[in-house]
């Protein structure tokens, strides 16, 4: 459940809204915390410290570093489904490529800027912990939903190109053939996302997104090698061309 902060409506007391502002600025030097010493290190009794306050005070609060790191994670995944959104809302409707090449951008953008935090939520896990789903699986879903919300789109107005939607010969045919164990996971995946786009067209999507995901990890995490790229924005803007081909936008 989301953290509200002290300029929520529902927050009419004195009490909450100072309350309210305490989370809120533990959150803030949690990312603090997250930036200079990695996930792993996140310490609630240093949290306080620069806080101000005594340890047990700050349990009042937040009662653990595994809720800590939740609140953490909700937050980062929030900031970047709503930069996402925003960036895909100034782009037509029909401009379903560059919508795609919105999202790319927007999560690039954000990967660049916060990498302890992209890492929180893409890189390896922490240890010990274990993010709890009835929590972190809706906002942490809203940028795949928006991607695939694309692909579905384009499906459903009916310009996806046709050698994404069917293959060209038999060759292609065995190659994209989708086996039973995967049918099924991409039938419950449709009907969870309320989706019309075949079998095959999402299987592409769960390829492209990877790969989305794929070249920015390899990018924020240095994963290229020193030397190896110089020109990194343009290689990406390349990934995503081919990616946004691969899916059958353009």
């Amino acid at each position: 459940m989301p953290v509200p902060d002290s300029t929520t409506p529902a927050l009419r007391t004195p009490r909450e809204r100072a309350r309210a502002q305490t989370i809120a600025d533990i959150i803030r030097l949690g990312r603090e915390h997250l930036a200079a010493h990695g996930a792993a290190a996140l310490s609630l009794r240093a949290v306080a410290r620069d806080l101000g306050v005594v340890s047990s005070a700050v349990y009042r609060y937040v009662e653990s570093r595994d809720e800590l790191l939740t609140l953490l994670l909700i937050d980062a995944y929030g900031e970047l489904a709503d930069e996402v959104d925003a960036a895909v809302a100034r782009v037509s409707e029909v401009d379903y490529a560059g919508r795609f090449q919105a999202v790319g951008r927007a999560v690039r953008g954000w990967a660049i800027r916060e990498p302890a935090r992209y890492a929180l939520l893409f890189g390896s896990p922490v240890p010990g912990y274990r993010a709890p789903a009835e929590r972190t699986t809706v906002p942490g879903t809203r940028v795949i939903y928006s991607l695939m919300a694309i692909f579905d789109a384009a499906f459903r107005a009916g310009v996806v190109h046709a050698a994404a939607a069917a293959p060209a010969d038999a060759a292609a045919t065995a190659v994209g053939a989708i086996p039973g164990p995967l049918a099924a996971d991409l039938a419950r995946i449709r009907e969870e996302l309320g989706l019309a786009i075949p079998d095959r067209l999402l299987a592409r999507g769960a390829l492209v997104w990877t790969s989305l995901f794929g070249a920015i990890s390899f990018e924020v995490f240095g994963q290229y090698g020193e030397g190896t790229f110089a020109a990194r924005a343009e290689l990406f803007e390349h990934h995503l061309r081919v990616l946004a081909g691969v899916g059958g936008l353009q």
